[in-house]
């Protein structure tokens, strides 16, 4: 029987999404498995308190949220500020929590996936993960539709949703081993 050119073109491209999924997963399992795990450094005790907030400007950098280049994500707030070396924030904006919230300290960036689908079942992209709760993997990512279903309640999510512009600006800085500090 002849081959037809879709015949190969499906095969080649299951052998790419094959490769892929291998040079995933070896990079992952390359990622010293502390990276994913909560730190306690002189940050964590200030970040395990609710940092002080400016009231004047409530978008501002909290006091407290460490030194240095860094993300930091406010679970009491859903805001995330991307800060750069010099401690000035380059960008800040608001998000959707999942279900599940990671404890307040310092992570380390272990992870990331350009595409994939969420466990809600939305199609996601620029996925930036820094650790686990319980089973549940924690991490910032975007709803390729720009929007993302109704919650239910009772799937445990760790998914942290930032709009398609936030999340490429994630993406771009948010690289593996970057710091990213959790704040009340």
């Amino acid at each position: 029987m002849p081959s037809t050119n879709a015949g190969i073109v499906t095969g080649l491209t299951a052998a790419a999404l094959i490769t892929v999924g291998v040079l995933a997963y070896q990079a992952s399992a390359t990622v010293p498995a502390s990276l994913g795990t909560r730190h306690t450094t002189g940050d964590t005790a200030a970040a395990a308190s609710k940092a002080p907030r400016d009231t004047k400007h409530p978008t501002a950098l909290p006091a407290a949220s460490g030194k240095g280049e860094r993300v930091v994500y406010s679970v009491d707030d859903d805001r995330v500020w991307l800060v750069g070396a010099d401690d000035r924030v380059r960008r800040t904006f608001a998000v959707t929590p999942g279900s599940v919230d990671p404890a307040p300290g310092s992570y380390y960036v272990t992870s990331r996936s350009n595409s994939v689908t969420g466990t809600d079942g939305t199609p996601i992209e620029h996925v930036v993960r820094f650790t686990s709760v319980d089973g549940v993997t924690i991490g910032f990512s975007a709803a390729v539709g720009g929007t993302a279903p109704e919650t239910d309640p009772t799937v445990r999510t760790g998914g942290i949703r930032e709009s398609r512009e936030d999340g490429n600006a994630m993406w771009d800085f948010a690289t593996i081993g970057q710091k990213v500090t959790v704040i009340r």
